[in-house]
């Protein structure tokens, strides 16, 4: 697979009005401005097509000046049916009353006389314009589902590997189908999809004479926890920081050690910029208690490699998880604010740089089914990420603590033995499967797999891992299903729907009267005693309370304020970050770059804004750097009336503060590469300085621990996710 365009599913949306049952044939489109670019193109084989990746590139160094004209060259229509983007060619297809046309950038247009028909055709689809992908993720996808240690599918997919499974994995696989059947009739109904889709995509396999095994509901399940591990988890990395937190303590003493972990977390902060009003309380820190937790020792605690034969460092580099990576935004205005009258949209969800893509497009029209958006594998004939016929919807990765790291204590002299609600037990063994020929396999405790082993007072420990989401991956098509259906008829039905998933994603609405946010994922509910930060004893006193109930979660529409703004930044005030999401609930995101253009592009007599002004806003922020705009102009007040050491710092200065009088930005338009402001040269070469001068007097022999736990800077391309400057 190349690793080479970005997949981007950029929408644009305005609703005109509301919608009336349509006629199959034709879908009564009630959007007023509907577009879209997914960068990756629709085609999943050599030679591929960049036509979308080129339109969207041209939009980039136009920075905050993008117009309407420009919108409509740069986007390409995503309007129902298929009326836009001929000339079109019909495929086809051995399925009576299925008909698929595609248009001149490939797009597949559904029409389908049943709804069996509609799902059926996008398996189709899937095995025609992502094969290879499907080939190379179906197997690999199950290291996710069953939480191999340290393993990514995302990686194993990207870097070619070749993980077999076994009959314990494919046994565990398919236990998702009881969390289905358990689900009721929906559940049920899903199943039945996933059954019409799987027929989809064997029939093209057995179209072109492939060689390849028939597709099961356990690939379907696959590559649902593959989305799930990529894009939809948050936490499990306690072990790490409590071991940090150890270093402190020993260094500073108990109390200014857990000040300085407290002041680093930044686990809630008042001041942080948020995404709907209200507050949202949701791991609150223990106010006397913390019974629960447990600090390692220093520098303790080792990783746990499940595939055997290789070594964690190697294995780490292109398997392992790493750090998650984010990058999605939305732009959200109210119909109150905006110089139309209807409620606008641009969503810039992001899934890294593959091509082919993760994502494809489909224009589907069948009885029960009229949506057009990006789809992908895991979902059969479902919408992602796009429209129907009278709103529009696009995600965020929310990174909600699903996962928590739990201290098995040892006993009966033994490294495999451990202690659970008073008696000695004996973990269990997950012989996993092989990858690359090298076997796979870890130990399992009643919380989940033995992700590592510590020390605690110098006694050994070991650690698990337990995801809220584990065996449940594919319940997250139950939203998916509603979002295609016609079951979402509003900002309480949407808020209904995005309840089902247990996957951490913020959920963005769009109507011709709402803009919306629903905030989804299994959230654990904790011991009053416990530290969400930190590791939880495993002995049993400890364990979850059940979950945060569906009201509770962060939800909310038409902010008073008028924008709905997400960079992946915190959603709500109250809403604790999770373990792993250091910096997260900063007083300072990236999200200020877009919210600060939103500003500054509103009509000065009527505050208010259209399309152009938007997309221009994403576009600009996009390609900003945030410690440009809101470092820079601190670091030169601290200077002030200082003297230079020499003439050379001098300059690095001065070009700092003209690159932000001149709005920051990292853009190359003469292509030489090199960033055309000389002032993002000086400060990447004296960030790392200048955040290490900051950090070190309280820190000293710690700060490069905590740089492996929260980066010194996200570079771009990066996504500038996280930096010390938060």
């Amino acid at each position: 697979m190349l690793r080479k365009s970005a997949f981007l599913a950029l929408l644009l949306a305005s609703i005109l009005g509301l919608v009336v049952p349509a006629a199959n044939a034709a879908p009564k489109d009630y959007s007023a401005i509907a577009r879209n670019i997914i960068p990756s193109g629709q085609k999943g084989s050599l030679p591929l097509d960049s036509t979308q990746a080129v339109m969207y590139d041209a939009l980039t160094p136009l920075f905050n000046k993008v117009t309407n004209s420009d919108i409509n060259k740069y986007f390409k229509s995503e309007k129902l049916g298929a009326t836009t983007d001929g000339p079109f060619t019909v495929e086809s297809v051995p399925m009576a009353g299925v008909t698929i046309k595609r248009d001149k950038y490939d797009v597949p247009h559904v029409i389908a006389n049943s709804y069996n028909g509609g799902i059926w055709a996008a398996g189709w689809i899937a095995a025609e314009d992502r094969g290879l992908l499907l080939q190379q993720a179906r197997y690999n996808a199950r290291v996710a589902a069953i939480d191999a240690p340290g393993l990514s599918a995302i990686g194993l997919v990207s870097s070619l590997q070749n993980f077999q499974p076994s009959a314990q994995t494919e046994t565990a696989l398919a236990k998702q189908t009881d969390a289905l059947k358990g689900a009721g009739k929906e559940g049920k109904a899903v199943l039945r999809d996933i059954d019409t889709y799987i027929k989809g995509i064997n029939a093209y396999l057995d179209h072109v004479g492939s060689s390849n095994p028939h597709w099961t509901r356990n690939d379907v399940y696959a590559v649902n926890a593959l989305k799930d591990q990529f894009l939809g988890e948050g936490g499990g990395d306690e072990a790490r920081r409590s071991q940090f937190l150890g270093g402190l303590i020993k260094r500073l003493g108990t109390k200014k050690g857990w000040k300085v972990f407290n002041d680093l977390r930044q686990h809630t902060n008042a001041e942080s910029p948020t995404s709907i009003d209200g507050k949202f309380p949701y791991e609150q820190l223990p106010k006397k208690s913390r019974k629960g937790s447990v600090v390692l020792d220093p520098g303790s605690y080792t990783a746990y490699n499940a595939v055997q034969g290789m070594s964690l460092s190697a294995e780490r580099s292109s398997n392992a998880l790493e750090p998650r990576h984010q990058a999605s935004n939305t732009l959200m205005i109210t119909k109150k604010k905006s110089a139309t009258g209807r409620p606008l949209m641009v969503g810039g969800p992001q899934i890294g740089y593959f091509a082919p893509g993760l994502t494809y497009e489909i224009d589907m029209n069948a009885p029960g089914l009229k949506w057009r958006g990006a789809t992908s594998a895991p979902f059969p004939g479902y919408l992602l990420i796009g429209r129907g016929q009278d709103f529009a919807t696009t995600l965020t990765s929310a990174s909600g603590d699903v996962i928590d790291q739990f201290v098995e204590t040892l006993c009966g002299g033994s490294d495999t033995k451990y202690l659970y609600k008073g008696k000695c037990r004996n973990m269990g063994t997950f012989d996993a499967g092989t990858l690359n020929g090298n076997p796979v396999s870890f130990k399992t405790t009643v919380h989940g797999p033995v992700v590592g082993y510590a020390t605690v007072k110098g006694k050994k420990v070991a650690i698990s891992s337990k995801r809220s989401s584990y065996g449940k991956d594919v319940l997250d098509l139950l939203f998916n299903r509603r979002l295609s259906n016609g079951s979402v008829k509003g900002p309480n039905s949407f808020f209904e729907a995005a309840s089902k998933t247990p996957q951490t994603f913020n959920s963005f609405y769009i109507d011709n009267k709402n803009i919306a946010l629903y905030t989804s994922g299994k959230l654990p509910i904790r011991d009053k005693r416990v530290d969400p930060g930190l590791p939880t004893k495993g002995t049993g006193q400890y364990e979850w309370k059940g979950f945060l109930g569906k009201k509770k979660h962060p939800h909310g529409k038409n902010p008073k304020s008028g924008m709905m703004v997400n960079w992946n930044n915190s959603v709500a005030h109250g809403f604790g970050s999770a373990d792993d999401e250091w910096g997260r609930a900063g007083s300072v995101q990236r999200v200020d770059l877009l919210t600060r253009m939103l500003n500054r592009n509103k009509n000065k007599k009527t505050g208010k804004l259209n399309m152009a002004q938007v997309v221009s806003a994403m576009n600009a922020g996009a390609t900003q750097d945030v410690r440009a705009i809101f470092t820079v102009p601190l670091l030169a007040k601290l200077l002030k009336g200082s003297k230079a050491p020499n003439s050379q710092a001098r300059q690095m200065l001065n070009q700092m503060v003209d690159w932000n009088k001149k709005n920051g930005s990292r853009l190359d338009r003469n292509l030489d590469g090199m960033i055309d402001a000389p002032g993002a040269a000086s400060l990447d070469a004296a960030w790392p300085k200048i955040a290490d001068a900051f950090m070190k007097p309280v820190l000293g022999s710690q700060l490069d621990e905590l740089g492996s736990l929260f980066s010194r800077f996200d570079l771009p391309p990066s996504g500038q996710y996280s930096g010390w400057y938060q």
